[in-house]
C-alpha cells in the first residue's frame, strides 16, 4: 500500500510539473488614445478595402536550431531592408513558444499570452504582414494532441529548423492601417 501511494504521490507530482511548464497571464489592450476604443464605426471608413500592389522579390529565411523566431525575423528584415512585406508561408519545429491571442469580443482587447519554453511543436504554418518595417506574424503550431495558434512572440525557439517565405512589396505600398483598430 505504501508503495502504491508513493507511486501516486510521485506521478502526481511529476504531472503537476509538466502542467507547470505551462503558463497563461492577461493584459489590457488599451489603444494610445483610450478614447479611441469608445469610438463608434464611421461611415467614412470602409467596411473592406484593397491595396493593389507587386511583389519586388521573394525571400525564404532559414533559421537554425534554437535560434528566437522573432528575433530572427526582426533581424532579416533590417538587414534586407524590407520595408513592406507579406509573410507567405512558415515550416519547421520549435523547441518551446509563447504566443497571444485576444481573449475578449469589446473594446479594449485583451490579450493573453501562453507560453510553454519546454514543450516542442511543429510549425504547421506562418501568415501576417511587415509595415513600415514592423512586424505582424502569426503562427499556427501543432503538438500530438492539439494544433493552436497565435500572435508570434519571443521565446519561441527554433529546434530542427524552420523556413519562413516573405514577399516584399514594391515600393509605394501603404499598408500603415492594416493594423490599426482604431481605423473603424
Amino acid at each position: 500500500m505504501r508503495r502504491l501511494t508513493a507511486s501516486l504521490l510521485l506521478a502526481l507530482a511529476l504531472a503537476a510539473q509538466i502542467a507547470a511548464q505551462e503558463s497563461r497571464r492577461e493584459i489590457t489592450n488599451v489603444a494610445p488614445n483610450p478614447a479611441d476604443d469608445a469610438k463608434g464605426l464611421s461611415d467614412k471608413v470602409p467596411d473592406v478595402y484593397a491595396i493593389s500592389t507587386q511583389f519586388d522579390r521573394v525571400i525564404v529565411l532559414r533559421f537554425k536550431f534554437d535560434t528566437d523566431l522573432l528575433a530572427g525575423l526582426q533581424k532579416m528584415v533590417k538587414q534586407e531592408k524590407i520595408s513592406n512585406a507579406i509573410i507567405l508561408s512558415g515550416a519547421g519545429s520549435v523547441r518551446g513558444y509563447q504566443v497571444h491571442q485576444v481573449s475578449n469580443r469589446t473594446l479594449p482587447s485583451k490579450l493573453i499570452f501562453v507560453k510553454n519554453p519546454t514543450e516542442p511543436a511543429d510549425i504547421a504554418g506562418m501568415s501576417g504582414f511587415i509595415a513600415n518595417g514592423i512586424i505582424h506574424p502569426h503562427i499556427t503550431l501543432a503538438t500530438p494532441d492539439k494544433a493552436f495558434g497565435g500572435h508570434l512572440e519571443p521565446g519561441t525557439k527554433v529546434f530542427t529548423f524552420a523556413v519562413v517565405t516573405l514577399g516584399v512589396l514594391q515600393d509605394g505600398a501603404d499598408l500603415g492601417r492594416l493594423d490599426d483598430k482604431s481605423y473603424r
